[in-house]
């Protein structure tokens, strides 16, 4: 990546990876702490693996409580999602990632696969300002959630008056001003890249199944399950995605491991390429992804 000088890079850990902030001048010790509570705000609200976070509650006692600010346009793209890839991609699939081992311990222990709940929308409700989980079931942003909360932390930047800005978190990635090119790592051999992305005042986010796996009874297992099985994808290795905010390019970037990801995409205005797990090479129409087929 090669943000342009003059520029000021804070780097500090969050959310269980590294972020990135660079920006034309220095962030003030008032505008750092405004991005360390946001980014604190959205993981004690989101992440199953805290005891203390609102979604472990909820897993806990069903209930309906006052919507946090990311639910509806999470949860809405979240149907969408769902619908594009005929239930493969949704909210409830928390206790099926526990399952496989990834839960809150971070055990790796497999206990088998648990299909998601497929009445999801009947079980999870969102809407008159009010959040509501009808049965138990833990919910699980991952799909969408790093990239909302990095367009979280970039509008909250461009309010403080930091025109020019990018916000990357752990490879996930906003920015604002002239643009940038990113090599898209080949998810076999970290030393090479397949292509290089181009951004500007865009988002790049990515998803491979070798950055969160560990071996299975039955095979090696990863984070990215089919929800209507609980079984992990064993046809796409990684995927990329360009989108004007980063929760969209997020979305597109988990769609595409799917049937009905391209077109999830297309409808989004996204452009992507993935590679599949015997090595080939796939790419939509546009300009700002090259792949080296």
């Amino acid at each position: 990546m090669d943000p342009r000088p003059p520029t000021d890079v804070w780097r500090f850990e969050a959310i269980g990876t590294v972020w990135e902030i660079v920006t034309a001048c220095p962030l003030p010790e008032g505008e750092r702490d405004a991005v360390r509570d946001v980014i604190d705000d959205f993981d004690h609200t989101w992440s199953r693996f805290r005891a203390d976070s609102l979604v472990t509650a909820l897993a806990e006692e069903p209930q309906e409580v006052p919507a946090p600010p990311d639910a509806a346009a999470m949860l809405d793209l979240y149907r969408e999602l769902s619908l594009a890839t005929d239930g493969a991609v949704q909210p409830l699939i928390g206790d099926s990632l526990s399952a496989r081992g990834y839960d809150a311990g971070y055990s790796f222990h497999d206990r088998g696969a648990r299909p998601a709940p497929a009445d999801w929308v009947e079980q999870l409700a969102w809407d008159d300002g009010a959040l509501a989980l009808h049965a138990p079931a833990l919910i699980d942003v991952g799909a969408i959630g790093k990239g909302r909360l990095v367009d979280v932390v970039h509008d909250l930047l461009g309010s403080l008056g930091h025109a020019e800005r990018l916000v990357d978190a752990g490879g996930d990635l906003r920015q604002s001003g002239e643009r940038i090119r990113v090599g898209l790592e080949h998810p076999f051999d970290p030393a090479r890249a397949i292509g290089v992305a181009t951004v500007a005042n865009g988002a790049l986010c990515g998803s491979a199944v070798n950055r969160r796996a560990w071996p299975g009874e039955h095979g090696g297992l990863h984070h990215v399950l089919d929800a209507r099985t609980g079984e992990p994808v064993r046809t796409i290795a990684a995927t990329w995605a360009i989108a004007a905010e980063a929760m969209v390019a997020d979305a597109a970037a988990t769609a595409l491991f799917f049937d009905g990801g391209a077109a999830f995409a297309a409808r989004f205005g996204v452009e992507w390429v993935r590679m599949t797990t015997d090595g080939a090479v796939e790419w939509s129409a546009g300009d700002r992804m090259e792949a080296f087929a």
